[in-house]
C-alpha cells in the first residue's frame, strides 16, 4: 500500500473512531462536553455533570478561560515531574489532547480519590472533575476513570433551548441577540449581539439572573435598587440618570438607568436595570448598550424582560 493509501486509511479509521465517540457520548443538559459515563453514573440533579444513585460519586463538567489550557500545557512542559506528588498525565482524546491528575484526599471524615481533567476547546478549555469515595474505588478504579475520559468529546455550542430549559423562568423572547448562553448554570442567561473577543460593550447586551435577597419593607425598594446597581461588573464613572418603583408583570419592580464607561475601549454606555421582587429573592435584568445605540436597544431590553415567564 502506498504511503499516501496508508495515511487515508488511518485519517477514516480516526473519522470513524471520532464519530463512534461521538455517537456513545453523553452531554449533561449545558454541558460543552460529553463523555461516556461508566456503569452507575446518571445525570446529576444538583450540577452539571453525572452521580451516582446515592451522590456518593460526582463527576463535574465545567468551562474554563480559553487561557487555562495552555497554561496547565505550559506547566507540564516546565516541571514534568509535578508537585507536591501530583504528576499530570496526558491522555489523548477525540476533542485533543488532554491533561489530568490523580491525588488522594478527604471530604470531611471520607478518604477520597480526587481526578481533574482539562481539555482544549475553540473558545474554552474544558474542565472535568471526578470524585470517588473509598468504599467506591473498587467499581470506580483509576484505570476506568481514564477509560471515561478518553471517551471525552467538545460540541462547540449549546442549543439555545437547553440552556434556555435550565434557567428558573422562561425566556420567550431573544430580541434577536446572536449570543445567547448561561454564565453560571441555571442562574444567569446571556444575551449579546457581539462576543468577548471584540468587546461585550462595543454592542447591546444583556444579563438575567436572580439574586438571593429582596428589599426588607416596599419603603427600603429604591436604596436597595441602587445599592445593587453599583454592583454591575465592568462599569466605571457610573452616574444614576433615574431611579423609580414601576410595576413588571403585575408585580412590584424597579428601574435604574445608569450613564457609565465601560469596556477596554472606554465605551460610553447607558444602562438600564430592572428588579422584579419576590419574597426572598429578585429577579435582576440588565441591559446595557453603546451610548449612540440606545434609542434602538432599549425598545429590545424591554421586550425581552416583558416575554419572561414563570416557569411551572
Amino acid at each position: 500500500m502506498t504511503p499516501i493509501r496508508v495515511l487515508a486509511a488511518v485519517a477514516l479509521l480516526i473519522a470513524a473512531t471520532c464519530s463512534a465517540l461521538a455517537a456513545d457520548a453523553v452531554f449533561p443538559p449545558g454541558a460543552h462536553v460529553g463523555m461516556k459515563p461508566l456503569v452507575g453514573l446518571v445525570r446529576a440533579k444538583n450540577f452539571i455533570g453525572f452521580e451516582t444513585e446515592d451522590q456518593g460519586v460526582k463527576v463535574l463538567i465545567a468551562d474554563l478561560p480559553a487561557d487555562a489550557y495552555n497554561e496547565v500545557v505550559n506547566a507540564f512542559k516546565a516541571n514534568p515531574g509535578g508537585t507536591g506528588g501530583i504528576k499530570p498525565e496526558s491522555l489523548e482524546t477525540a476533542a485533543g489532547l488532554a491533561y489530568y491528575t490523580v491525588e488522594s484526599a478527604r471530604d470531611g471524615t471520607t478518604n477520597v480519590r480526587r481526578y481533574s481533567m482539562i481539555l482544549p476547546g475553540p473558545t474554552f478549555s474544558a474542565y472535568v472533575a471526578v470524585q470517588v469515595p473509598e468504599n467506591a474505588s473498587r467499581i470506580y478504579t483509576d484505570d476506568a476513570i481514564r477509560q471515561m475520559f478518553a471517551t471525552a468529546v467538545i460540541r462547540n455550542e449549546v442549543p439555545v433551548d437547553e440552556q434556555l430549559g435550565m434557567m428558573p423562568f422562561k425566556v420567550t423572547q431573544l430580541s434577536d441577540f446572536r449570543n445567547v448562553r448561561m454564565l453560571a448554570p441555571g442562574a444567569a442567561l446571556l444575551m449579546a449581539d457581539g462576543d468577548e473577543k471584540a468587546g461585550l460593550e462595543t454592542k447591546p447586551f444583556m444579563l438575567l439572573g436572580i439574586i438571593a435577597s429582596a428589599p426588607a419593607t416596599p419603603d427600603d425598594r429604591g436604596r436597595f435598587a441602587q445599592q445593587i446597581a453599583t454592583t454591575i461588573p465592568g462599569v466605571r464613572d457610573g452616574r444614576i440618570t433615574m431611579s423609580e418603583p414601576i410595576r413588571i408583570d403585575g408585580q412590584p419592580g424597579f428601574e435604574t438607568r445608569i450613564d457609565a464607561t465601560s469596556g477596554k475601549d472606554n465605551t460610553p454606555v447607558t444602562i438600564v436595570q430592572w428588579l422584579r421582587f419576590g419574597a426572598q429573592t429578585s429577579m435582576r435584568i440588565i441591559g446595557s448598550s453603546p451610548r449612540t445605540e440606545w434609542e434602538k436597544a432599549f425598545p429590545r431590553f424591554r421586550a425581552v424582560r416583558d416575554g419572561i415567564q414563570p416557569r411551572g
